[in-house]
């Protein structure tokens, strides 16, 4: 597994995590919003009257409404990056981690706008006269690069098994762990079931199910968060003057949070964000093309109430609920990930403010290895009732000193050798202690602080299962069809047996683990995606002249 992990990270560290990525993602949303004189903002009004059927003919080609386009994008971007997502993005780089992820809703209002139009313009109906599109559509009949096409077809299904689903189970089956107590390999069992009996039906089907569950679960997670604000509203403006005083500095250490720079703030909030609404990642116009509409801008009009809906609403209330209930620098009791887990050489405490930063500019990467003063433990421990009497160490779990370690084997507290090698434990042991929570655990934590008490939890955990569920089920489809575009129809069938035994073995893997694949394909698949529309910038433009000549009358036009 550790070689699994290594190889992640490093593709991971050339792709979604390298330096580069946030600026590309980011300045291409810069680029169309000034290019296109913010349409996020002049084309909000139209969107919605879009949206209630005012400007689309009734006879216009497509196989679903635009309410149940939008659900169907929606239920593959509102799912556990708003639950697990923002926890995670908040757990990496606190408060400032928060800031932007709206910087990336904003500015992705405008590139899921255009992708979506540029996407609808060349759609096509399939061998089975279902309506097809999406960016590798584009991609092949407007920039004849049909290489680039079969490239991004390839990476949106390697990404719908590593961001559609594995994330997915994973957070849906230790939610419900977490709450319900039920083992985590029965949950992915029985989801796994009721998502082929889904996906088997197609678009139709999967359209029906998302438009009906989408806002059902959206409804109930807002009215679960506020209830929590309001039971911390003391904490709200405070929560608020953090997000905004650290992003451009980095979040300061506190509490059990041993802080985080500007950049890493900044990368995982800009990851973190692409991974709440996919904005430039190109998977939303493949469920866009479906729609009945008879102006490609108009559909994309549509879209860019997603990133707006997805982030600057749900997730921002997930963010207030975490910060404002304060258990993001709080520590407690939990079963530690090996791959989370670091054993390093000496004893380093929190209240120091000198270690405090070593440790910080440690789990940031800043110094190379050669010179970072902190240092992986290789040597044997020598432990006694499941506590390490020598050497002496400290023991990191989920970006914190951990507390209270207790290192066990086949659930007894361990006496003897154990050896650890580059900062990593070797043999059967289990690890458990106090230390900081991250995604869907951490998340949980926040839903009980208020008058709901432990009722919270099961608000959190009933959304994870709908949220999860409808995420994974749009992304069958981006897969179905990247595959049917690849190999034809006949690849279908085998393609929907892999991904519901996929969202199987997912509930029971190493949670890193899935967030590191779905950080790399992620990346995969957004930056053909963003060269494309950036080549494809003169029809875009010339896409909403169409639309304000031929659908709204002259005096609408804005």
């Amino acid at each position: 597994m550790n070689a699994v992990e290594t190889i992640l990270e490093s593709l991971d560290s050339v792709l979604g995590a390298a330096w580069y990525f946030p600026y590309v993602l980011l300045g291409v949303g810069v680029f169309f919003t000034l290019y296109l004189g913010f349409p996020q903002i002049r084309y909000f009004n139209e969107a919605w009257r879009i949206l209630l059927g005012r400007r689309t003919r009734a006879d216009a080609e497509g196989d679903t409404s635009h309410f149940q386009a939008l659900t169907t994008a929606l239920s593959g971007t509102v799912g556990t990056g708003n639950i697990g997502g923002v926890a995670f993005a908040i757990y990496l780089g606190g408060p400032a981690a928060l800031f932007w992820m709206w910087a990336t809703a904003f500015l992705g209002m405008t590139t899921k706008f255009v992708e979506v139009t540029i996407s609808h313009k060349y759609r096509i109906k399939d061998e089975k006269g279902q309506i097809a599109g999406g960016p590798m559509y584009y991609m092949e009949r407007g920039l004849h690069m049909k290489w680039l096409a079969m490239a991004f077809a390839a990476f949106t299904v390697i990404s719908a098994l590593g961001s559609g689903n594995l994330p997915q189970s994973n957070s849906l089956a230790s939610g419900v762990e977490e709450t319900f107590g039920v083992p985590t390999f029965v949950t992915g069992l029985v989801m796994a079931l009721l998502l082929g009996a889904v996906i088997i039906g197609g678009i139709r089907r999967i359209a029906a199910v998302t438009s009906t569950i989408v806002p059902f679960m959206g409804g109930l997670y807002v009215v679960g968060a506020f209830a929590v604000i309001a039971s911390n509203i003391e904490n709200v403006v405070p929560s608020f003057m953090a997000v905004f005083q650290s992003a451009f500095t980095g979040s300061a250490a506190a509490g059990g949070f041993l802080g985080a720079s500007f950049a890493y703030a900044f990368n995982k909030g800009v990851n973190r964000g692409l991974f709440s609404n996919e904005a430039g990642q190109g998977s939303a116009p493949i469920a866009h093309a479906a729609a009945r509409a008879d102006e490609p801008a108009s559909e994309g009009m549509v879209s860019l109430l997603e990133p707006f809906i997805d982030t600057l609403i749900i997730c921002t209330l997930t963010g207030l609920v975490i910060l404002s209930s304060g258990v993001w620098t709080e520590k407690f009791e939990n079963d530690f990930e090996r791959s989370n887990t670091e054993f390093v050489e000496g004893v380093y405490h929190e209240a120091d403010p000198e270690h405090v930063t070593l440790l910080s500019r440690h789990l940031d990467l800043i110094n190379p290895p050669s010179i970072d003063p902190v240092r992986a433990l290789n040597a044997t421990l020598s432990v006694e009732k499941g506590h390490v009497v020598s050497p002496p160490i400290t023991v990191l779990h989920n970006r914190s000193v951990a507390l209270d370690v207790v290192i066990e084997r086949a659930g007894t507290p361990y006496t003897g050798d154990a050896q650890v090698i580059e900062g990593k434990l070797r043999g059967d042991f289990d690890v458990r202690g106090k230390s900081l929570l991250h995604s869907v655990p951490l998340t949980i934590k926040a839903f009980k602080r208020s008058f709901l008490g432990d009722y919270g939890e099961y608000i959190v955990s009933v959304g994870l299962v709908l949220f999860a569920f409808s995420t994974a089920i749009a992304w069958s489809y981006y897969g179905d069809r990247a595959m049917t575009y690849l190999f034809g129809a006949k690849s279908v069938t085998p393609y929907r047996v892999v991904y519901v035994g996929s969202f199987f073995i997912a509930a029971i893997v190493d949670t890193k683990l899935v967030w590191l694949i779905s950080a790399v394909t992620l990346a995969l698949m957004a930056l053909p995606n963003l060269f494309g529309i950036v080549l494809l910038r003169k029809e875009m433009k010339s896409s909403i002249e169409d639309y304000w000549q031929n659908v709204v009358d002259r005096s609408d036009d804005p």
